[in-house]
């Protein structure tokens, strides 16, 4: 979807269509029951995002909502409907979700309010919402985050959420997490959960790869979407808003950091309704299969594809294979007319690949009876490496034995895994390819700017804005990239450069941010100087602030085994260890936070300031570091100054007066909107 100008506009275009093609109104207004008036001029277009009709009541004067769908794009509008179906060739399914169950329930004003939804009727959406946490600490953050949305009802109401943490102890995986989950789950519902639908949001772990969402959780990574703006978690229940009526009780698994979307013809529908597993699969060059799941298909369904939604059964499912295994399988496509995911065709051979799958109810007890036998979780186990690959008839145990993809080899891995392969064989693992469809995703610092900031494809098809309801310098485009400014105050002659993003920050005026960069939840003097390819991030703590730097291709994951290695580190373009000469640091093992094994990183280096009283004396005393690394000054470190690592800082992180923060900024910036807006009126 595109922006309200632009839907407009294209509405305009096609107004003899819309009223040639509407036939009947609703019989009655949902306030006072009478008939709304019939004239078509009377029909205005929502003020919102996603745009949308009402047609003003001859009654009580409100305006009662007709369920309109139509396209953007002034090349191929689909039909545009009033029985409430919302089924057409535009590939996303955002604005179908915000118009059935939003802005169904508005009155005056359209869907820009800052309340989205009301109560949703039992079968029309997920009967229960279930979002994974690495630890109870991260766990109260997400049901913090997630009663404030429901109290301004940003999320649908009369829906069960949960929020489950892994275990105290070794690392479990998504995998592990979806049996505990499923544990849980048995506990609080038994036999209820025979007929519910569940979403299951596996958003564990401490984005060590998107900075800015450490702290808040992947999950509720911020879009320039929407009024309130939206997060990952409403991006989430609005691509899956139809799944729930076409899906037999059962479990939908996803991640909190992809998005996917498709086009369907207008007769065309995902259905969950099988035995044993569902996985939606997306056309993918090779070397995107190489990092992902690949299924293999029959042979013969391998040719010849046309419809833009097919089902097939899957013999054997491959975990980030090689381009050698992968042909070895017979898992490459090479129909030369197949439709490719953003449109167009290629004759070069593609796979299929993966991104979220569904399991009915009866699977959903065979994996509780994998985790009775298991007992204690003491390993990693992937989601969908370790459940998919002993899918299908051609599934082998050979892969129960294969660690190249684990990130720590446990003695109990192989046992766990020949246990799910017992239990798992041959339960058939069914696919829905989506053959004109489109995988992002959004979980590295590199991915989420260029997919914010430059795929003009994804901006384009989400109707993502490059200034959302934030306030400052109008945004300019070069060379397909374009600044993204959300939530924030940005002062008079400031630049921001293309391909950098602010979030939920102030910009003093006069400040310049250099090309590349992220600043989240910052607050930045006048006339300062912010380098390209940066991320810079302030997070709330009891002692007031405290603030990171990093460059956006540093590895906060990278660890080295001991100091002798610690040149290996690289920090904002420069090693480790010459880095710690220019901030005048002694290089030791207490240099570096944490308990149990050494084991240096980025993530654990003790390298920034403590606490500032305020938020814009934090990113100061942050950014003279930069200036210290670039060699334009010497910093002068106070004997007693306290140095924290970005690990110890989210420990201590008060997540109340995050919100808080943002929060009084989203207020202030709706007041100003509010002020300038009654200032034009005036004048």
């Amino acid at each position: 979807m595109s922006d309200p100008a632009v839907a407009m506009d294209n509405l305009s275009r096609y107004w003899a269509g819309v009223e040639s093609t509407i036939t009947t109104l609703p019989p009655s207004c949902s306030v006072c029951l009478q008939s709304p008036t019939q004239s078509l001029s009377t029909w205005r277009i929502s003020t919102c995002l996603l745009a949308g009709l009402y047609v003003p009541c001859s009654g009580c004067r409100d305006a009662y909502y007709i369920k309109l769908s139509f396209c953007t794009s002034p090349l191929s509008p689909p039909p545009i409907r009033v029985d409430g179906s919302t089924r057409g060739s535009d590939p996303v399914t955002l604005g179908q979700w915000m118009t059935r169950t939003s802005c169904g329930a508005r009155r005056r004003g359209g869907c820009g309010t800052s309340r989205r939804f009301e109560e949703v009727t039992p079968g029309e959406f997920w009967d229960i919402v279930v979002i994974t946490a690495a630890d109870e600490k991260q766990e109260q953050v997400f049901e913090r985050q997630i009663r404030s949305k429901l109290r301004q009802s940003e999320l649908p109401l009369g829906v069960h959420y949960h929020v489950f943490a892994d275990p105290i102890g070794p690392k479990i995986g998504n995998g592990g997490s979806t049996l505990l989950a499923l544990h849980r789950l048995e506990e609080l519902y038994a036999d209820k959960l025979d007929n519910f639908t569940i979403l299951l949001l596996h958003a564990g772990g401490y984005s060590q790869r998107l900075l800015s969402a450490s702290a808040l959780g992947k999950i509720f990574t911020t879009l320039p979407l929407g009024n309130p703006v939206y997060q990952m978690l409403e991006l989430k229940l609005a691509m899956y808003i139809d799944f729930p009526t076409h899906m037999k009780p059962g479990v939908l698994v996803s991640c909190a950091d992809d998005i996917e979307l498709y086009s369907l013809g207008d007769t065309e529908v995902i259905c969950f309704d099988r035995p044993g597993f569902t996985a939606l699969a997306h056309p993918s060059s090779l070397s995107i299969g190489t990092t992902h799941g690949v299924f293999v298909l029959e042979r013969g369904q391998m040719e010849a594809v046309q419809k833009e939604l097919e089902y097939k059964a899957c013999y054997r499912f491959l975990h980030k294979p090689s381009v050698e295994t992968m042909q070895k399988a017979g898992a490459i496509c090479k129909a030369s007319h197949c439709v490719r995911s953003g449109g167009g065709t290629e004759d070069v051979g593609f796979v299929y690949t993966d991104s979220i799958y569904y399991f009915d109810r009866q699977t959903a007890k065979q994996l509780l009876v994998i985790l009775g036998e298991i007992g204690t979780l003491g390993c990693e186990i992937d989601a969908y490496g370790d459940f998919l690959q002993a899918l299908g008839p051609q599934a082998t145990p050979e892969y129960t034995k294969n660690t190249a993809n684990v990130s720590q080899e446990k003695q109990q891995l192989v046992a766990v895994r020949q246990k799910i392969f017992s239990r798992l064989q041959g339960t058939p693992l069914n696919v829905a390819m989506l053959n004109n469809s489109k995988f992002y995703h959004l979980g590295t610092t590199q991915e989420y700017l260029h997919h914010l900031t430059a795929d003009s494809t994804l901006r384009n098809q989400l109707g993502l804005l490059s200034e959302s309801t934030g306030i400052g310098q109008s945004c300019s485009e070069d060379y397909g990239q374009v600044p993204c400014i959300i939530e924030s105050l940005v002062g008079t002659n400031c630049d921001v450069s293309p391909g950098s993003i602010i979030e939920y920050s102030r910009l003093g005026q006069g400040t310049c941010v250099g090309a590349n960069s992220i600043i989240s939840g910052c607050c930045i003097k006048a006339n300062t100087m912010i380098p390209p390819d940066i991320i810079l991030h302030t997070l709330c703590v009891p002692e007031g602030f405290a603030t990171v730097i990093f460059g956006t291709g540093d590895n906060l994951k990278c660890m080295v085994s001991s100091l002798l290695e610690i040149h290996q580190l690289q920090f904002l373009g420069i090693n480790f260890e010459e880095a710690t000469m220019y901030l005048g640091l002694k290089l030791s093992q207490d240099l570096f936070s944490g308990s149990g094994k050494f084991r240096p990183s980025l993530w654990n280096a003790r390298i920034f300031p403590g606490p500032r009283t305020t938020a814009e004396d934090s990113a100061t005393a942050v950014l003279e570091m930069f200036e210290a690394l670039r060699g334009k000054s010497v910093l002068q470190l106070a004997d007693d100054v306290q140095l924290l690592s970005i690990e110890e800082i989210l420990q201590r992180k008060d997540v109340m007066s995050m919100l808080g923060f943002r929060k009084q900024l989203t207020e202030e910036i709706h007041q100003r909107r509010l002020a300038g807006k009654n200032s034009n009126q005036a004048l």
